[in-house]
Formats: C-alpha cells, structure tokens, sequence
C-alpha cells in the first residue's frame, strides 16, 4: 500500500491480445519509475506486448478495482489482498488460478502465498508482506525526554502526555479514509481476544464473544487520551503534506500506526525524498492490559499480483517477472516493502524495514487485516462503525452489532 498522489488513469478491457493493462499503487519515487522500467524490460524482452502501466493513489486504486469487479472488466494484472476479498472473486469467475503456470515461483515463495489460496489453489503471488505498528519520529521522542518506546498502553499513554507536554503532537491518524482508523481496532481486537477466538470468527462470522466488546472499550480509552492530529476525522492517510503520513514525514507529529509501507510513502512526502530518514523508528503496537491476545502476534498482511481469467498468457509472464529475484531484490533496494522472495531478504537496506522483516518472521502469529479477513461486505461494515467510534457517535457495541448485521447477511 505505498501511495501518495494520483496516477495515470488507463483502463483495462481494450481486448487486444498484446497489451497487458497493470494497475498498482506505488504511485511516487522510486517505486513508480522503478515499476516503469521492469515495464519496458518486459517489453524489450517479449516483442510484440505493450504493458500499460496505471499509477495511481491506493484510494483512487481500491475504489477503480470495485467498479472493475463490480463490471468485469478487470486489469490484466493487478493488486489482490487476499482473505475473503479474494475468495470472492474466484467464485465469481474473474481471478487466473495460478498454481501450474507459476508453480515454480509458488514453491519458492513458501508459507507467504497462504492468503492467496483457495480450496488448495494459489490466485495470487504475494511480492510484499509485512506488519503494522507505530512509525515514530526518534529525535521528537528525544525532544520529549522519551527513553524508550511504550511496550504497553499504560506506557503508550504515559508517552502521549510526555509529547504533549513538550508541545508536541503525539499521534497522527487518516481517519478520513476509515482504514487507518479501523486498524486501531484490528489491533485491540487482536490484544484482547485468543487466536483461536480471532481464527474461528474468520470462517463462522459469529462476533458474540465478549472480547470484540472489550477491543471497542480499550480503543474508547485511545480516543479519549487524545493524542491525534486536529482534524484527524477528515485527514487523508497518505496523499499530500497534510496527510497523516505527510504530517509524520514533515516532523508535524510524533507517530503514526501504519504498514510496512510507510517508509516509501514518507520518501514520495518530502522534498529530499528521504522521508524521515535516520530518525526513522517503529515498534509494535503495545500489549493492552488484562486482554487474552499474545502481545507479540501481529496485524499485518500484504499485496499480491493476481491475473484477470481473461488476460493473455503474457499477463502470468508479467507476474512471475515481477516476483523474481532480480525484481524482488530492487524492489528491496527501493524500499518499497518487505519482498517475500527469499532471495531479495538481504536486499532490504532501511534499517527499519529489516526489523520489520526480522518481526514477520518471528511473530507466532499474523492476523490478516479484518476487512480483507471477512470481505468485502463484513469488513466495509466494520470500518464504518469503527469511523464512527473515533467521531464519539458509536459505542463498543455497536461496531460489533453493525459488524454481526452485515455477517448475518452473509450468511
């Protein structure tokens, strides 16, 4: 999900045979050039094939890639999130099943292609997984006296007022665009609820148990230390200065919860194109007091390439060209992500993206993010009650009623 500005706005569906439309989001430097030249490689490498290459903003890319599900006409190649979003559109007949055309890089890639699995088939090849947590500006703690980053939300808290007092904006949040917000309750769920309560919910939709309440109560308390930016409700999570990513990367605030993305982001946000540089810092979202979730699971997840089931073979080239070694490693060395090709590990030179490598690897568990876990319909419902949460107009209860409505509909 790196994402800054809008893009070129090509449309898939033209029917010839060689051209492949490709839709992504790495929409600012380095990534967008970088995308552009493995473009024209593939081109000189495949006479004939036109590869046309729409950048744009992650937002503009989420809402374009609906309206082609929703019409089938969908890119030729393009960004899959797996879980129940792509359960969905293999049932609907619009996604290449992948598993003997890319079989080689399929084995390759090992447990990471998981998400992208359905009934034993792999839809999509995942050429970025990480984890969320908090990006922070390390020479504003230093301002603040901050030592040492909260490993618990006491601490967290306690950090919240250090920023404060040193006048200091502690945290920034894109609550406009409603995800950004919503995985601070993916992210209370997960600290308060047991894996397997989390696991279960994915396949049953059923959301009784107690613990989503008590994710709901332990975020009320978030809000209510406010620690966000003004204005935070219509803020943008990524495109422009005035973005919550753009107010981290211009030393505006202290924080923000964000992916592995977050890095490449803040280097298309300023003028040097470094971003935060050295005082680039993360760690993970604290342990919250008394919940049942192991503190060092993770929320995380990733992006996949995934082929339309009418595209021309040249389109399954196109992917496992993106997942190869060579492109796996300068997509590391761009720091556009954290490469699931083992090959392009030791690629990764940000210091902070190698410990979110080190993390993924070492976490016990990965909870894929909720609205990409339960799909489309349950997770756009959830997303919703939980804006409305930070807007002091929903109550715990309700994002979990509003979330069990839109199951049982499912159902």
């Amino acid at each position: 999900m790196t994402a800054a500005c809008g893009g070129d706005d090509s449309a898939s569906g033209d029917g010839d045979a060689n051209t492949i439309t490709w839709w992504h989001n790495s929409n600012n430097e380095p990534g967008k050039g970088y995308y552009e030249q493995v473009a024209k490689d593939f081109e000189a490498e495949n006479p004939g094939i036109d590869v046309k290459v729409s950048a744009m903003a992650h937002e503009d890319m989420v809402s374009k890639l609906e309206a082609a599900f929703q019409s089938g006409d969908v890119p030729d190649v393009y960004m899959e999130r797996g879980g129940g979003e792509l359960a969905d559109h293999v049932e609907a007949g619009l996604t290449k099943d992948l598993s003997e055309a890319a079989s080689e890089e399929i084995s390759k890639l090992g447990g990471n292609v998981a998400g992208w699995q359905v009934d034993g088939k792999t839809y999509a090849l995942p050429f970025s997984v990480g984890v969320v947590g908090f990006w922070y500006n390390k020479a504003l703690f230093e301002e603040a006296g901050i030592e040492a980053p909260p490993t618990t939300m006491d601490e967290f808290y306690d950090v919240v007022d250090q920023l404060k007092a040193a006048d200091i904006t502690p945290v920034s949040v894109g609550a406009g665009d409603k995800w950004p917000a919503a995985h601070y309750w993916y992210y209370t769920a997960l600290r308060t609820c047991p894996q397997d309560v989390l696991e279960g919910a994915v396949t049953s939709l059923d959301f009784s148990d107690p613990c989503f309440v008590d994710a709901g109560a332990a975020l009320e308390d978030v809000i209510a230390a406010e620690p966000f930016n003004p204005g935070f409700l219509t803020t943008p999570a990524q495109e422009g200065a005035t973005s919550a990513s753009g107010l981290l990367a211009t030393d505006k605030v202290a924080m923000e919860l964000a992916g592995h993305w977050e890095p490449g982001v803040m280097q298309g946000l300023t003028d040097d194109g470094k971003g935060l540089g050295a005082d680039t810092g993360w760690f993970p979202f604290p342990e919250v007091e008394g919940g049942a979730g192991d503190p060092t699971a993770q929320l995380g997840g990733g992006d996949a390439w995934a082929v339309a089931e009418g595209a021309p073979d040249e389109a399954v080239d196109l992917v496992r060209t993106l997942l190869s070694d060579e492109v796996q490693t300068g997509f590391a060395e761009n720091d556009m992500g954290l490469p699931t090709n083992p090959a392009a590990g030791g690629a990764v030179s940000d210091p902070a993206l190698a410990e979110l490598l080190s993390v993924r690897d070492e976490s016990p568990y990965i909870q894929l993010y909720f609205d990409t876990a339960f799909g489309t319909s349950v997770g756009g419902a959830m997303n919703d009650e939980i804006a409305l949460l930070f807007a002091g107009q929903a109550s715990p209860e309700d994002v979990v009623e509003a979330t069990q409505q839109a199951a049982d509909q499912e159902m």
